[in-house]
């Protein structure tokens, strides 16, 4: 496993980081305590030292709290407070107030704190944001306070994926020491300012959906179907399943004779970018976590390749109108 600096946290991450929303047995299908706690022993055995959660993860908190008893590892384990009212995401009528007031945030760290069972939390992010409230980002005067009085070490925010860029401003202001950003071979538009922003003020990245919620691992077909509690039967909904097929499967032509398998390259395109501090890939049981963290010890991909899987950059939004 390789490692890199997260930014001004001073963090030295793996470059494969765990993704723990599945493990809260939400959102994704049915998901075993055992296999949660077997895919976490096999990451930090493989040299993962960051794990990724949130509160609206289910119990995924809750499940690291009882892993790390049982290790003594080093880790860095970061979490997320969501919006404790208003719209997700927020619309830019949603007053920042009812979102993130100073009391709604304290009483919730005082539950992520419970939850993985610490005293500090490594890295605290929002979950969600509104550029409409750039020009007087309260919310993040309280963490600072939370900061100052030994509840939270760093502060960070994971982007709105339709509004990516409201979070520039942040990072030019120097209210975040990191940011968690959508970043894959369909989704590229990090490179444009968040990706330039970050490395100017030392502000660490973290890369989330890699393989855009399992598209890029080549294992979906048009006939794939989704657990009822799993989000991706949503997500890929209508024609966007086999839209999003056809597209792999022009990626995977791309790769033919590369010596990379589809997932490999979609994880080495991710960490490609020498702004990119860690990629967190959803890790649920322990061929995952293998497949995954192998990952990092491959050589980077060739330039050649990388601009070709450049080439291949999707500009979705909203999967355009019309497929509601």
């Amino acid at each position: 496993m390789k490692f890199r600096r997260l930014g001004k946290t001073g963090y030295r991450v793996s470059e494969i980081g765990f993704g723990a929303w599945a493990l809260g047995n939400a959102h994704w299908g049915k998901q075993s305590e055992t296999d949660s706690l077997k895919a976490l022993h096999r990451a930090v055995d493989s040299g993962v030292n960051f794990i990724d959660t949130a509160a609206g993860y289910g119990q995924s908190e809750q499940v690291i709290a009882r892993f790390r008893k049982e290790r003594k590892d080093p880790m860095i384990v970061v979490t997320k407070t969501p919006p404790g009212g208003g719209h997700w995401p927020p619309s830019p009528y949603d007053s920042v107030e009812t979102c993130y007031s100073a009391e709604y945030l304290r009483r919730n760290v005082e539950e992520r704190l419970r939850n993985l069972n610490v005293e500090c939390l490594d890295l605290l992010q929002l979950h969600t944001w509104t550029r409409a409230w750039n020009r007087d980002p309260q919310p993040f005067l309280t963490l600072r306070k939370l900061k100052d009085e030994g509840k939270i070490k760093h502060i960070g925010i994971s982007t709105p994926e339709h509004d990516q860029n409201c979070v520039v401003d942040l990072i030019r202001n120097g209210f975040v020491d990191t940011v968690q950003v959508i970043y894959n071979i369909f989704e590229q538009e990090a490179v444009a300012e968040i990706f330039p922003a970050a490395k100017e003020h030392d502000v660490g990245v973290i890369v989330r959906v890699a393989l855009d919620e399992g598209a890029l691992t080549g294992r979906f077909t048009n006939d794939t179907k989704f657990e009822e509690s799993d989000f991706r039967r949503e997500y890929f909904r209508g024609d966007r399943l086999p839209r999003t097929v056809a597209r792999v499967e022009k990626i995977r032509r791309e790769l033919d004779g590369s010596g990379y398998t589809l997932p490999q390259a979609a994880l080495k395109f991710a960490l490609q970018p020498d702004a990119v501090g860690t990629v967190i890939a959803g890790i649920r049981n322990v061929s995952q976590a293998d497949a995954n963290l192998a990952v990092s010890d491959l050589p980077a991909l060739p330039q050649a390749l990388w601009a070709k899987l450049r080439e291949h950059y999707w500009h979705r939004g909203n999967w355009h109108a019309g497929n509601w």
